[in-house]
């Protein structure tokens, strides 16, 4: 039976190495990763959205898995996207979206321009993961003032080019100027990673 652990996680590179790895952890996720190691990073990136948020506006959870950071936010309108449709199954039995899509961020999205009042992301930009190529595609399907309320790391944040690709779009008028928050990743239990600290990007469309 293949280790399915965050180090692991950290290992894929790109969408058929992410598909591989959590179709087959998506019916343990929660209990061996998001209890057994006290992630609530998606609670915390929860709470900034519904300190800056415009309640009305529907939301797009990117890279959703089992909708751990949906489950903070059940008073929103969100529908979640991943690669993974297991992943999506599992957030489906706990009624926590809209609409599930299947969806690899790094392709043209099937959705129409100004869908979306919001942007939330939780675990998706990290090793391995997604890079800043999606954000172009993501603000399209976004409305104009849309939050975008998005975790990162920081050695992706530097490794990846998110900093500059940001620069750039604020730069052009694409987006607002950022702000960021500082997050604890884990909680509560001892493990290699339970110190990890998270970047939340905070920035809107013009």
């Amino acid at each position: 039976m293949p280790d399915y652990d965050l180090d692991n996680a950290y290992a894929i590179e790109g969408p058929d190495s992410a598909k591989e790895l959590y179709r087959g952890w998506a019916a343990t996720y929660d209990s061996s990763f998001a209890e057994g190691c006290g992630y609530i990073a998606p609670r915390e990136i929860a709470t900034v959205y519904k300190e800056l948020s415009d309640r009305d506006q529907p939301i797009l959870d990117i890279g959703a898995g089992t909708g751990l950071l949906a489950e903070h936010l059940q008073d929103f309108a969100v529908d979640g996207i991943d690669i993974t449709k297991e992943m999506l199954d599992v957030a489906g039995e706990k009624g926590l979206y809209r609409n599930r899509i299947v969806g690899d961020l790094l392709q043209p999205l099937d959705m129409a321009d100004d869908t979306y009042g919001g942007v939330i992301s939780s675990g998706t930009f990290t090793h391995g993961h997604v890079g800043p190529a999606c954000l172009p595609e993501l603000i399209r399907v976004c409305r104009p003032g849309a939050l975008f309320v998005c975790g990162c790391i920081p050695p992706v944040f530097d490794g990846m080019g998110f900093g500059s690709t940001l620069a750039i779009l604020n730069a052009k008028g694409v987006i607002s100027d950022l702000s960021f928050r500082d997050i604890p990743i884990y909680e509560g239990k001892d493990h290699p990673h339970a110190k990890d600290r998270g970047l939340v990007m905070v920035f809107c469309k013009c």
